[in-house]
């Protein structure tokens, strides 16, 4: 790969790399791996048992050369979604031996994880709705509850580092949660040999992240491990905040006709987290979006009633929190690839890594659900803040297929959006 800058604008090109398989004229991946290539070998399977059935009914007989025409009236599409959506509904099971790193991408291999071993230990009603915050009522009030930890590699990068970027993205949580961000625990776990002015560097960060969000963190917990046991530092973080907001906000509450916007440009940050690494012979003047988005959320929030649910897009990306909306809700989600903001320097750089935006992770940016009535406010409550500048409406909700998401690509075509399978940018968060 050669080295360059990204600075200008690139002519859309034909997608390629994780999530952007090539697509048959009825929209479905035809290299995609897991649940969708699955659906399309048992419908295939199924044809084929359908047209013997036939032939031996009228007396005809089927030739090993050749493969007969498909049956009059098959509706192939709606034969493959019926087949994708038993996948989903399949119970969840850890196929792999051991974690590998696809476990913690955010994507399918997560989302299976976290059910079939976390959530079938720990379930209970609290924890199913799997939000980014948990709604606990203590003494007749509201609270939200999170939790996260930061391994990102490197620690330092244009625009933040491991610091204000555990603090934010706790915020984050708690405020698609419609609760305030009030306190936070910050726990340590440093590599023997660890440079002291690099712990004081992160720690300083922390604070003045913690200081432009308005919450204090009030708890802690530091630990030591042997040299060549991390990779320098790792921070877990905990949140609580105060839900003032009326109503639950969750992605089970998204209905067919409602909005869906992005509070700004996707992909800033996991683009240059993978530059920061310097494996990579490219040039762009780009920083990492990483951001306090209480703020945003509350203007949000007080201008319109219709807020349906709201995600940060951080692992997985947009792409992910779009499947979460469809799956949860049992609807259809709708996007227009001309509608998504992208900066020039994330497209080439995505085009030139063979990954797609839509999944590359973002620190800064959420997706709103809100009632088609009300778009218009909450665009322009976005547009009035400085962290929702450029906001902009993506697409809807539809009643069908559900769950399952579809993106109109600039060259006129309809693909499915499936889950990340991979992980094409590791320890970005």
């Amino acid at each position: 790969m050669t080295g360059g800058r990204l600075d200008q604008p690139r002519q859309p090109q034909a997608p390629e790399g994780v999530g952007t398989h090539s697509v048959s004229e009825h929209g479905v991946s035809e290299h995609g791996a897991g649940w969708v290539a699955q659906a399309l070998r048992e419908h295939e399977e199924h044809e084929q048992r359908e047209r013997e059935e036939q032939a031996v009914a009228g007396g005809a007989r089927l030739e090993h050369h050749g493969s007969p025409q498909p049956l009059p009236g098959t509706v192939r599409e709606e034969l493959v979604l019926e087949r994708i959506d038993r996948a989903r509904r399949a119970r969840p099971r850890v196929k792999e031996d051991r974690v590998t790193m696809s476990h913690g991408a955010g994507g399918k291999a997560t989302q299976t994880l976290i059910e079939a071993v976390f959530l079938d230990a720990f379930r209970n009603p609290l924890l199913e709705p799997l939000e980014d915050s948990a709604r606990l009522h203590v003494n007749g009030a509201s609270v939200a509850l999170t939790t996260d930890s930061y391994v990102v590699s490197p620690l330092f990068f244009p625009g933040g580092d491991i610091g204000d970027l555990a603090v934010n993205g706790t915020v984050n949580d708690l405020a698609v949660a419609g609760a305030v961000p009030l306190y936070l625990s910050a726990g340590f776990i440093l590599e023997e040999g660890f440079a002291v002015a690099d712990l004081e560097r992160i720690v300083a960060s922390m604070q003045a992240a913690a200081q432009a969000a308005g919450v204090q963190v009030v708890t802690g917990d530091t630990k030591v491990v042997q040299r060549g046991k991390a990779d320098g530092c790792y921070i877990n973080t905990a949140g609580v905040g105060v839900i003032e907001h009326q109503g639950t906000l969750g992605v089970a509450n998204a209905q067919p006709g409602d909005v869906i916007l992005v509070s700004g440009p996707i992909g800033d940050h996991g683009v240059t987290i993978m530059l920061a690494r310097g494996e990579l012979d490219i040039e762009a003047d780009l920083v990492s979006d990483t951001a306090p988005l209480n703020g945003l959320v509350a203007g949000l929030l007080d201008a319109t009633s219709g807020v349906r649910a709201l995600r940060d897009a951080t692992r997985g990306g947009v792409a992910t929190i779009l499947n979460e909306i469809a799956t949860a809700a049992g609807v259809g989600v709708l996007v227009a690839e001309d509608d998504i903001p992208v900066r020039p320097q994330v497209r080439g750089a995505a085009e030139l890594l063979g990954i797609d935006p839509m999944y590359v992770a973002c620190e800064g940016r959420l997706v709103a659900v809100v009632d088609p009535a009300q778009a218009d406010s909450a665009l322009a409550a976005l547009r009035a803040h400085p962290q929702g500048q450029q906001a902009a409406v993506i697409g809807k909700v539809t009643a069908e297929p559900a769950g399952v998401v579809q993106l109109k690509t600039a060259f006129g075509g309809t693909r499915i959006v499936d889950l990340l399978v991979g992980d094409p940018l590791p320890r970005i968060c």
